[in-house]
């Protein structure tokens, strides 16, 4: 079953696999260092002394006063000028971010660690780092349907804008979100799926699979629409304005965080915010390694299924996958990660992968 990944399809399923393992942590180290800023008290977001121009958008009076052209965000201050300096553009990429530098480092010595000795030390590990993310979600969720104006936001989820339904990019977010949250085309599944017993009913778990994905992301949205709803009645703008900071990473490092301060005890919500997301950067990361280096085992036999020589294998993938992620580690590196992250793992990449899979499954494997 493992010599799917010598063939064509097999070895195009684990490019954009190699590319995740370059971003994916990129994001984990980011939330590192911000998980380790809310232990102060209030978060230090909303009161960063960098931004000369930082004005908190929250309603005073029924009004909201800014006197300045060039106002922004404290938390948009905090994660630009604060965690990623960030340049100009990407001709300046600028010093490395040392902070960060280390945080990836730590990331993957985790990594390394929780997987090395194979999908059976990985299994437990993942027993709490993937039902960790599952209770937070809960907590959140209670946390904000209980909030002022949550309704609003709910009902903002549920009754969707359908002219939106004509816009190609509506699409195209869609079937990135599908695409990656499914591992469809990645070669994931398949080289976790190889671990199982032959006899194992695989058709039971793609139904529980598909079921708990997308139960998983509908009772997340209201988690996520709740919190909008409250900001969008604390700071008297519309719903729709709130949330424009959405999407990766700017729900998660805007307008989350934004959210946070407005909740009493603030530094609580923060850390168990980022300590979430960390723990999804890592399972993440635990799925991308585990499948390229169980495609390149079974591609080199002769090679890697000898002692230790997996072991050596995958600290190898580690250390090549640091020393290239420290280019988006840099103060122009956003730009370079949102490059790999729009062109080589999402949208049109993972697309035109699956079709050209489907093709080649369908035509020649099935003639």
């Amino acid at each position: 079953m493992r010599r799917e990944f010598s063939g064509t399809p097999g070895k195009a399923s684990q490019t954009p696999t190699g590319a995740l393992l370059l971003h994916v942590l990129e994001m984990t180290e980011a939330s590192d260092l911000s998980l380790a800023s809310p232990l102060t008290s209030p978060p230090p977001w909303p009161r960063d002394p960098r931004a000369e121009h930082c004005v908190e958008f929250q309603r005073t009076n029924g009004s909201l006063n800014v006197t300045s052209e060039n106002a922004t965000s404290p938390v948009i201050e905090f994660w630009e000028r604060r965690v990623l300096k960030i340049s100009d553009g990407i001709q300046h990429l600028g010093a490395l971010r040392w902070e960060l530098a280390l945080c990836l480092l730590l990331a993957w010595v985790v990594c390394y660690f929780c997987i090395w000795k194979g999908v059976k030390s990985t299994g437990k590990v993942v027993y709490f780092t993937a039902t960790f993310p599952y209770l937070m979600l809960v907590v959140l969720l209670i946390r904000g349907v209980t909030l002022p104006g949550a309704a609003q936001g709910i009902q903002f989820y549920l009754y969707p804008n359908l002219t939106r339904l004509w816009d190609p990019q509506v699409w195209m977010d869609a079937g990135t979100q599908i695409f990656f949250s499914f591992a469809i085309c990645l070669g994931c599944l398949t080289a976790l799926g190889s671990y199982n017993k032959y006899h194992n009913n695989c058709y039971r778990d793609c139904i529980a699979l598909c079921f708990l994905n997308s139960g998983t992301s509908f009772v997340a949205g209201f988690a996520i629409f709740s919190i909008l709803g409250f900001m969008s009645q604390e700071q008297g703008v519309p719903i729709s304005e709130v949330a424009e900071s959405g999407g990766w990473p700017g729900l998660a490092f805007i307008a989350y965080p934004r959210a946070v301060v407005l909740l009493p005890f603030s530094p609580l919500w923060a850390c168990c915010f980022f300590f979430m997301v960390v723990l999804l950067g890592l399972d993440s990361q635990f799925v991308c390694v585990e499948s390229l280096v169980t495609a390149l085992v079974d591609m080199y036999p002769s090679v890697f299924r000898k002692k230790n020589r997996r072991e050596v294998l995958i600290l190898g993938v580690s250390v090549l996958s640091f020393l290239v992620g420290l280019v988006m580690l840099t103060e122009g590196g956003m730009y370079v990660f949102q490059l790999f992250d729009y062109y080589a793992a999402s949208g049109m990449c993972l697309l035109f992968v699956a079709i050209f899979e489907s093709l080649c499954v369908a035509w020649a494997y099935g003639e």
